[in-house]
């Protein structure tokens, strides 16, 4: 998992007030509180989010399953700062500087790689470090493991239960 030690640093790259900065700085917020893969993300629509009620609606995962994500007060915030930069009509919640167009699963490694290079990370992060963060943060808050597995659908439990493994060695 990326350390949130990391996670911070990236954030501190990202300009208040910018378009790519919000935008960004809620990126990494919002990967880390809802433990949605990248692709996941990437396909979130503005309208798929409820940020009063704090729940964001995945419409296709893995498998072409959906599901309920939950995030933060921080997060909320951090996309209502985002969304008051935005200037189009794309129903994307994420959307590329360049063209305005939905921010793909290419355009979001190479920003977190951007984001990556500025904050001097000594160990380069990779966007699935996020599901694992948030995987391994639930466990220490005292999530049980089948809770967590219908949080993120994972059906393989095995891969589950090596995060516990994890969590004692850190």
């Amino acid at each position: 998992p990326i350390a949130l030690e990391d996670i911070r640093k990236l954030i501190e790259t990202c300009q208040s007030g910018s378009f790519t900065g919000e935008r960004d700085k809620s990126i990494f917020f919002f990967l880390l509180d809802t433990g949605a893969r990248a692709q996941e993300v990437c396909d979130t629509n503005i309208t798929d989010v409820d940020l009063n009620a704090g729940t964001v609606m995945i419409r296709c995962g893995k498998g072409g399953k959906s599901r309920m994500v939950f995030m933060g007060r921080k997060t909320r915030r951090a996309l209502r700062s985002y969304l008051r930069t935005r200037q189009d009509r794309s129903p994307a919640l994420f959307i590329s500087v360049k063209d305005g167009e939905r921010l793909t699963y290419d355009g979001l490694r190479q920003l977190l790689d951007r984001r990556a290079a500025l904050a001097k990370l000594e160990k380069k992060p990779v966007l699935h470090g996020f599901r694992r963060a948030f995987a391994l943060n639930m466990l220490r808050s005292g999530v049980d493991i089948f809770t967590l597995q219908r949080l993120i659908k994972q059906n393989d439990l095995q891969v589950l239960l090596r995060y516990p493994a994890q969590n004692h060695q850190d």
